[in-house]
């Protein structure tokens, strides 16, 4: 069976909650206070601009960080707040910024990836790789954020706007999320990317939103794209090398898709033997997002004839490879 290899993390991230970071020139950090196994240390918020200011990503529902946005802004405006995705870590903040600064929010529009009107979309992160934090059940992973939206300017790939005193280019990177999006500061070569990549794991793809082609197609986009610095994630640190690591995420995803067809190959397999095959050894309370996971592998593989899904009354779905022309 083929193995992963170990993917170059980092999880030494330190954090002073409530304190603005400098990252580069015009570029603050603020961490909010929700650190956990979906979450890492924290949803982050970036302060971009120098004389008016743009938010990247308003974070969690919490007043405590509000008011470290609102204080580290220093009486400067905020005139746009940018929003990734609609996972409620990153967007639950934006009402009560939207109050104090009057900024409209911005995010890919609706029908860019065929929604009518108000996106809904689940949760987060995978798990760090043996936390020692409570199970996150698949029910929880795919229901507990919950959320609609709509943005107040809708936004298309490619697009450039001007947010605070930035020049900003809109990058849709769809996978995590249908509406996902990173954001190119074109001036010093920085991508903030959301939960698209991230230094410190990999990222959770959840059917029935999150499509693991989508992903595929926006690492690889982002990985012959050739163009950024630097990424700053959504959680986890500075990413430096920003190519070695998508290019890793990408490897990680062949090889374990090749570690499913093997299992295939021996016979029919539901999702969960899968799983205990592919993940052996992978802490339990990481297991539910793994299962996710490789249901994802396996719709994608199912989309390209690669794996068939056997139905039986009663039963779980099993997987199979399909069989050889006679």
């Amino acid at each position: 069976m083929a193995t992963n290899p170990q993917l170059p993390l980092d999880r030494e991230m330190i954090v002073e909650y409530g304190t603005a970071e400098e990252l580069a020139p015009a570029v603050l950090r603020l961490v909010a206070a929700n650190p956990g196994p979906m979450t890492f240390k924290g949803t982050n918020s970036y302060l971009i601009g120098r004389e008016s200011l743009a938010l990247v990503d308003p974070g969690p529902d919490d007043a405590a960080h509000v008011e470290a946005i609102v204080r580290a802004a220093a009486g400067r405006p905020i005139t746009h707040i940018l929003v990734t995705h609609t996972h409620r870590d990153h967007i639950g903040g934006l009402e009560r910024l939207q109050h104090l600064t009057g900024a409209p929010s911005l995010a890919i529009a609706p029908s860019v990836y065929g929604a009518a009107d108000a996106v809904v979309t689940s949760t987060g992160q995978a798990p760090a790789a043996g936390a020692g934090e409570p199970a996150a059940s698949e029910k929880s992973i795919r229901e507990a954020a919950l959320t609609s939206f709509v943005p107040d300017i809708g936004l298309r790939d490619g697009e450039r706007v001007e947010a605070g005193d930035c020049a900003i280019e809109v990058v849709h990177t769809p996978g995590h999320t249908p509406d996902h999006v990173a954001f190119r500061l074109l001036e010093g070569g920085i991508l903030f990317t959301g939960d698209h990549v991230m230094g410190w794991n990999t990222t959770v793809v959840i059917p029935p939103e999150g499509r693991m082609a989508h992903y595929m197609d926006s690492l690889e986009r982002l990985y012959a794209a050739d163009a950024d610095r630097l990424y700053l994630p959504g959680h986890g640190d500075v990413v430096r090398q920003p190519r070695r690591l998508v290019k890793a995420f990408l490897m990680h995803r062949r090889m374990r898709e090749a570690a499913i067809l093997d299992v295939l190959a021996e016979g029919p397999a539901t999702i969960d033997s899968v799983t205990a095959r592919v993940h052996q050894g992978l802490a339990e309370n990481l297991m539910a997002a793994a299962r996710l996971q490789v249901e994802a592998q396996l719709e994608w593989l199912s989309e390209r004839g690669l794996a068939v899904e056997l139905r039986v009354r009663g039963q779980p779905s099993s997987f199979s490879v399909p069989p050889r022309p006679a």
